[in-house]
């Protein structure tokens, strides 16, 4: 209808700014991220653990293991991020985490490799969903100047979370063994799940979106801008933004995204490479080279602690320059992580504090392709398009522990040079897509409200 009154619904939000519901939005996205990052880690904080009690003899076992659930994560996130789209953010995050909880759960009571490894994989299908769907629900609910923000302070409470694990192996795992580990990460998501149906709110982009949402729509613009009347029978847009019509993979590759998609998938599976490369294998190596499981298991806790304040550190640099920003993080993580294995045989404090600054880097690089990838899609293929970047970008992370498996037995110092490369083939690709994204922006003037404005 010619004469139908429209609410832009980006507008609105720019124009109220932060609200309660966002603050309700971000207590739910950190507390999910949290749990996220706690499961993801799980395993690699147990594996020494596993060591032990199974009588492995040969460490390179524990490669498809420590792999597993990052194969589900390959496919978990293209999955849910589908979910997302089509269904809704919330109903994404809750399965997800019903998913991975129920089976994280059930790997308590596992008794050898081939169990765990099937447990492990199942699980990684739920994990794969939380983040493409958490990015997308807060991106998408933000004023434009805090789009980034938001969703990099929650994205970037994923490693705080992966800081948890070693520590309840520490308190508790003397007394409870390995299968605390695993019943905390099971128990927790479930809970938070069903809280979640209740409590967790949905993407208002998502909603302006689907006409179904349009009561829930109206009753949220009234929490939001209690002033704002909605019209009788309006049309809710997403002005800044030019919507695709379905799901289908190939407009992720539309708008002058032919080449920057798939070099986002590249740039996703080196980081993640590297990054699980130290995850899996840390704490496993750290033992192999006489250091206390305890001190193993501290330098995972230190990594991950350095991660998250990377990630806040960075957040308002990534938000304002993005792709060259990242790219010169991915450059210095290089010489950080090449020297992890020198420190793990100089003294503990110089080993907390290198896998600190290794954490910092490395995964406040993660975060920031997480968010910055995101946003180059619009809302109809936002959490669709980051489900393809970590799920094709998993690859890179089920790559990394297995290519350990094959190299344990080279010293220590050695294997971390080697591993720092991914981070400098990283450091290149980064800086093309910026080129790549920057002309994009030039040749269709009508993208850039889409983006986070530079400041």
């Amino acid at each position: 209808m010619a004469d139908q009154p429209v609410v832009q619904v980006s507008r609105l939000l720019d124009e109220r700014g932060l609200s309660s519901f966002h603050i309700n939005l971000m207590v739910w996205s950190i507390l999910l991220a949290l749990i996220d990052g706690y499961d993801i880690a799980a395993i690699a904080v147990a594996s020494p653990h596993l060591v032990r009690e199974w009588h492995l003899a040969n460490r390179a076992a524990l490669g498809p293991v420590l792999s597993a659930s990052l194969i589900g994560i390959l496919f978990g996130s293209a999955l849910f991020g589908w979910i997302g789209d089509r269904y809704g953010r919330k109903a994404a995050l809750i399965g997800s985490n019903l998913l991975f909880g129920v089976f994280t759960w059930i790997a308590a009571y596992a008794t050898n490799l081939d169990q765990m490894f099937w447990l492990r994989l199942i699980a990684g299908l739920g994990i794969g969903g939380v983040i493409p769907n958490v990015v997308a629900i807060n991106a998408e609910s933000a004023p434009r100047r805090l789009r980034a923000t938001l969703a990099l302070v929650t994205v970037g409470c994923v490693p705080l979370g992966g800081a948890f694990p070693g520590i309840v192996a520490d308190i508790w795992g003397p007394t409870h063994g390995w299968q605390i580990l695993f019943t905390v990460g099971g128990i927790v998501p479930v809970v938070v799940a069903i809280a979640a149906i209740f409590a967790l709110p949905e993407s208002i982009k998502y909603m302006a979106l689907h006409e179904s949402q349009r009561a829930r729509m109206v009753k949220l613009i009234g929490i939001i801008s209690p002033s704002y009347n909605v019209p009788p029978n309006a049309r809710f847009v997403i002005e800044d933004e030019h919507q695709f019509p379905g799901f289908n993979p190939v407009y992720l590759f539309r708008d002058g995204l032919a080449l920057i998609t798939p070099l986002l998938w590249l740039l996703f599976a080196l980081n993640l490479m590297g990054f699980y490369f130290l995850l899996s294998w840390t704490p496993t190596l750290l033992v192999a080279a006489k250091l206390p499981l305890s001190t193993a298991g501290l330098a995972i806790s230190s990594l991950q602690v350095g991660g998250t304040v990377g990630a806040l550190l960075l957040a308002r640099w990534f938000e304002r320059r993005q792709f060259f920003a990242i790219a010169i993080v991915f450059l210095i993580s290089v010489p950080v992580v090449a020297l992890i294995g020198y420190a793990g045989v100089a003294s503990v404090p110089v080993l907390m504090i290198v896998t600190f600054f290794a954490g910092f880097c490395v995964l406040g690089v993660q975060t920031g392709i997480n968010v910055a990838g995101a946003l180059v899609y619009p809302t109809s293929l936002r959490a669709n398009g980051s489900g393809w970047e970590l799920g094709i970008g998993r690859i890179g992370s089920i790559v990394g522990p297995l290519v350990g498996a094959l190299f344990v037995g080279m010293p220590v110092q050695h294997l971390y040079v080697w591993s720092s490369l991914p981070f400098l083939a990283g450091a290149i690709v980064c800086f093309i897509v910026h080129r790549l994204n920057t002309q994009r922006l030039k040749e269709h003037p009508y993208l850039q409200q889409a983006e986070v404005p530079a400041k």
